[in-house]
């Protein structure tokens, strides 16, 4: 449990924000302070940022893969000086993840992806003025003992995280983590703000989902399933760029049958693309694995909008950007390695997952760019001790320098 067996003597409270060492984590322990006194107790060894911070350790130290590893991490003595902490017990930790309150990382998650600069170049994204959301859910393998995990059976569990991806940053703006038989829209109904661009899979293709992102004062991209109907208003003439990027059609209308004329009134963008560059989706159960390879053939898409004012050029390629989300599933689950779980419950899972999502805008804010596999490999030899401190300044730098592409 979270708290010593015997009252403890009192002592000097300590900050994260005091400590020496972690030069690198200076970003976050201003935003983990404020978590310090939750649940406080007299007794408490272990506090809800020191709790977070002994996570993002986790992370950034892939010999750790289990809670195990992480109680054997803080019995080290320089792991303790350098977050801050006490030898701790497997019980303790256990209890910390059912005890201390997974949503007061949301809005930690939401001001530091706030902080991240613009990574994306394309000009034609950049002058579009929202903020471009990529959106998608992504399952999280669970234990069959993990019962609010609900998925295809008792033996097969699975979490589901939903995502919000900025397109220009390379950022996680929000997220959501449920059992995995959740219902992607309504969880996605939970995000809506105002003045974004939100770009959305087939799953998302419902015509009330995409009146209500209208009236939250937002437009949308997405892609309508090839039985959708509707009434063309207007039939465009495409330009010459359109018709490069593949567009086969440029229509106004009205979506939905005359029953279904009503969940969504305001007449819609509806552009036909064919393209080699849109990636075909998986399997069932396959999302988020990072599928890049493209179909070899070209493939029709009917994309739909509420933005009339935009180039059909651009409304294909605000979508093909929408697979940014699926790229950020496989670094999320391959390379930073959350697929190893160190918590069960869903509060607990919850945590794990936001600290991930912190650890992924930490690299943002420390490089300046997207995390990619390389610049992941080199923060781990440093915090490891096979890289020292100007090897991994050097690598950042030749990163802000040469802005290169690192494969992921």
């Amino acid at each position: 449990m979270a708290r010593s067996s015997t009252p403890q003597k009192p002592q000097k409270t300590i900050r994260l924000r005091d400590l020496k060492g972690f030069k690198y984590f200076k970003n976050i322990f201003v935003f983990l302070d404020r978590l310090h006194d939750t649940y406080t107790h007299s007794n408490r060894i272990l506090h809800y940022d020191q709790y977070v911070c002994l996570i993002l350790f986790y992370f950034f130290n892939p010999i750790l893969t289990s809670l195990r590893g992480l109680k054997a991490a803080a019995d080290l003595k320089k792991v303790q000086k350098t977050l801050g902490i006490k030898a701790t017990s497997r019980t303790c930790l256990s209890e910390a993840s059912h005890l201390f309150d997974a949503s007061l990382l949301k809005p930690i998650l939401a001001e530091l992806a706030e902080q991240a600069i613009e990574v994306e170049t394309d000009s034609d994204l950049r002058m579009i003025e929202q903020e471009i959301l990529a959106v998608d859910g992504s399952l999280l393998p669970a234990l069959p003992k993990m019962l609010w995990a609900l998925w295809v059976d008792d033996e097969h569990r699975a979490a589901k995280l939903h995502l919000s991806l900025s397109v220009l940053k390379q950022v996680p703006m929000q997220a959501e983590v449920t059992e995995g038989n959740a219902n992607e829209k309504t969880v996605f109904r939970n995000f809506l703000s105002p003045d974004c661009l939100y770009l959305l899979d087939a799953g998302y293709s419902e015509y009330r989902l995409f009146h209500e992102i209208i009236e939250a004062g937002s437009s949308f991209v997405g892609r309508l399933r090839d039985n959708a109907v509707w009434e063309t208003i207007e039939e465009r003439v495409l330009t010459p760029e359109a018709m490069a990027a593949g567009v086969k059609r440029d229509m106004v209308v009205h979506l939905g049958s005359e029953t279904k004329r009503g969940d969504c009134p305001t007449p819609l963008r509806v552009v036909e693309v064919e393209s080699f560059d849109i990636p075909a989706p998986g399997r069932p159960g396959d999302a988020g694995h990072g599928k890049e390879a493209v179909d070899p053939t070209p493939r029709r898409f009917l994309l739909v909008s509420d933005r009339l004012d935009l180039p059909a050029e651009v409304i294909g390629l605000l979508y093909i950007n929408r697979w940014h989300v699926e790229i950020f599933f496989r670094w999320f689950k391959c390379i930073l390695s959350c697929k190893h779980l160190i918590a069960h419950s869903l509060n607990g899972l919850t945590i794990q997952v936001y600290c991930a999502l912190i650890a992924s805008i930490l690299i943002t804010l420390w490089t300046g760019k997207k995390p990619t596999k390389r610049t992941f490999e080199m923060i781990c030899f440093y915090f490891s001790g096979w890289a020292d401190e100007d090897e991994l300044i050097e690598h950042v730098d030749k990163l802000k320098e040469h802005n290169p592409s690192e494969s992921r």
